[in-house]
């Protein structure tokens, strides 16, 4: 790792404090434009999501209904009642995007993918970062907000899905996440600008608990009139 990896993971709460954990359960409310333009406005306007923190794995409930969750692997995505019942399963779902534009309508498993790659990747960052199959690279600096912030160009292995492969963090001075860019393929709508704030200690661990998504214009600019995507954070429990 690099000496600014090293910082922003320490700045999160260390390397040897995150791997005591095994999982995080997270609390959390979603809007914006997004899920209304997929057809599903309102889907995670009070949710609950457990991702793996030495795996990539995620569940979210309730999921449609109270007794529904759902599964998701980067190999599979399913919709399983609580008793272990399979209501719909996906294999290789990212397949299932092929051509999508912003406003292709998404069914379930369209979702319970975007949810939980989406919410696996932000909350295993950037302690991700220090494993040998990602790679980091030093950006230069920019000033945004009145503050200089350091940015890391991360580079995700094949097996890991998430957004794209190369992605940019943004860093303050205190080594705190501030920003996120990448394009999400699967939506196929050109990249976004997705900023981080109101860091929360959770078992020794910062978290944002404010995300906001906008989009990212050719010139650089952030459309900060339109949020794609936000995510409010109520409670994060680290076992």
């Amino acid at each position: 790792m690099n000496d600014l990896t090293n910082a922003v993971i320490k700045a999160h709460g260390g390397l040897d404090r995150y791997e005591g954990f095994r999982s995080a359960t997270v609390h959390f409310r979603s809007g914006g434009a997004l899920w209304a333009i997929k057809g599903h406005e309102g889907i995670f306007d009070q949710a609950g999501v457990r991702v793996d923190l030495r795996r990539q794995h995620a569940s979210h409930y309730p999921f449609k209904a109270p007794d529904l969750h759902t599964s998701f692997t980067a190999q599979r995505v399913a919709v399983e009642s609580d008793t272990g019942e399979v209501k719909a399963e996906r294999l290789n779902p990212r397949a299932a995007f092929a051509g999508h534009v912003l406003e292709t309508p998404w069914d379930d498993l369209h979702v319970a993918y975007f949810a939980g790659y989406a919410m696996w990747t932000y909350l295993t960052s950037p302690f991700s970062f220090a494993s040998p199959d990602f790679q980091t690279e030093d950006l230069p600096p920019v000033t945004e907000e009145g503050q200089t912030w350091n940015r890391l160009k991360v580079t995700f292995p094949d097996h890991i899905a998430t957004h794209c492969r190369e992605q940019t963090f943004y860093f303050d001075q205190d080594g705190l996440l501030r920003r996120h860019d990448y394009t999400a393929e699967v939506i196929n709508a050109g990249p976004a600008a997705h900023y981080c704030s109101d860091h929360k200690e959770f078992g020794g661990i910062m978290v944002p608990t404010r995300r906001r998504v906008y989009p990212l214009g050719e010139d650089g600019a952030v459309a900060r009139d339109i949020e794609l995507v936000t995510i409010d954070i109520d409670s994060v429990l680290f076992i």
